[in-house]
């Protein structure tokens, strides 16, 4: 079936996002980066940055495939606020990898701000994305199971964010730089290590949910009356 070699795909391109992400955190010169107050953009911008683009398109790739299969098996229509939330997803870890942050060794610059905004749609986005997919999921009594997991992963990124968040909204009356406030690395890594999580478990939604096609056809063939008998 179509939709579990696509989910199958999506897990297999962020396994190896994740193979990339343990290399740049063992290899020069991305070792030496602090990884609890840098954030994992700051790989872009090394020798072997590389790495983390490739990493960054091969979750985007991965991720694109996951909602293929979700909406090929029945888990999502295609034009439902949770297919959008994920595509948004996607989008979102493109922008990260075409647009670089800010070297500030430089200083700002629009490619950093844009930057920065792709990152917020991406980070936000898919945990909304789970949220609405669980939420519906719900309502199906042989999804309750995946759903839950979905939900619960959903949860939990924002869950993640929300220091980021707290930094934010703190920052006029601490006089303390968001991304000073809180060990952004560290959230940022947390962040990002729920919403890998989170993807993964959409795909097995994918995997264990019938095609719908299929389904329907075994229910027809199971309501068919038999041939009589021909006479001997």
């Amino acid at each position: 079936m179509i939709e579990r070699h696509l989910a199958r795909f999506g897990v297999a391109c962020v396994a190896a996002c994740l193979g990339l992400f343990a290399w740049l955190h063992l290899t020069p010169p991305s070792a030496l980066l602090d990884w609890r107050t840098r954030t994992l953009s700051q790989y872009a911008l090394l020798d072997n940055g590389w790495a983390f683009d490739t990493a960054t398109l091969l979750l985007a790739l991965g991720s694109a495939a996951v909602i293929l299969a979700l909406v090929r098996a029945g888990v999502l229509r295609a034009r439902s606020g949770a297919a959008v939330a994920l595509w948004l997803w996607v989008a979102g870890l493109i922008g990260v990898v075409v647009f670089e942050k800010h070297n500030w060794a430089v200083g700002p610059s629009i490619s950093g701000d844009v930057h920065r905004a792709a990152s917020l749609l991406a980070f936000l986005s898919l945990p909304v994305a789970a949220l609405l997919a669980g939420a519906f999921g719900l309502r199906r009594p042989a999804a309750r199971t995946a759903a839950t997991a979905v939900l619960l992963a959903g949860a939990v990124s924002l869950l993640c964010f929300t220091p980021i968040l707290w930094a934010l909204l703190a920052e006029p009356w601490t006089g303390v730089r968001w991304w000073r406030a809180i060990p952004l690395g560290t959230v940022e890594r947390l962040l990002g290590l729920a919403e890998v999580v989170t993807v993964l478990l959409l795909a097995r939604w994918a995997t264990l949910t019938p095609v719908r096609g299929s389904a329907s056809a075994s229910a027809a063939a199971s309501t068919e009356r038999p041939e009589p008998a021909l006479p001997a």
